[in-house]
């Protein structure tokens, strides 16, 4: 049971750092001119942001580790992308505005019925 809880942790970890980003990119975004990467990655090592969304990839890191370590690949990497991408689609559209169609909602529900077969 306690895998269970390390992986919803792992999924919203990932998850939460996509948002982060997003996030973080909206407010100043980094947009490197012809030779200024170095200051491209200043930019971004000056973002609070971005600091957390990259903080929380090392989170799901560590954590989907664990998971790996008692679930079988081939049922953990769908769910963990398949469910991250859920949380990352409805806080896209709740949170950020971002157009969500028919058929994103219908690519949606086809995606998280894979997912309920997976976990079975």
């Amino acid at each position: 049971m306690r895998i269970y809880l390390v992986f919803i942790a792992a999924i919203v970890f990932n998850a939460g750092a996509n948002i982060m980003i997003k996030a973080a990119m909206r407010k100043n975004p980094i947009i490197p001119e012809e030779g200024a990467l170095i200051n491209a990655f200043i930019q971004a090592v000056k973002n609070p942001h971005l600091i957390v969304g990259v903080a929380l990839f090392g989170l799901a890191l560590a954590a989907y580790s664990v998971v790996l370590s008692k679930i079988n690949l081939s049922v953990a990497y769908p769910i963990m992308t398949g469910a991250g991408f859920l949380l990352v689609f409805l806080v896209s559209g709740l949170y950020f505005r971002e157009n969500i169609t028919a058929i994103h909602m219908l690519g949606s529900t086809l995606i998280l019925a894979g997912v309920w077969v997976l976990a079975r």
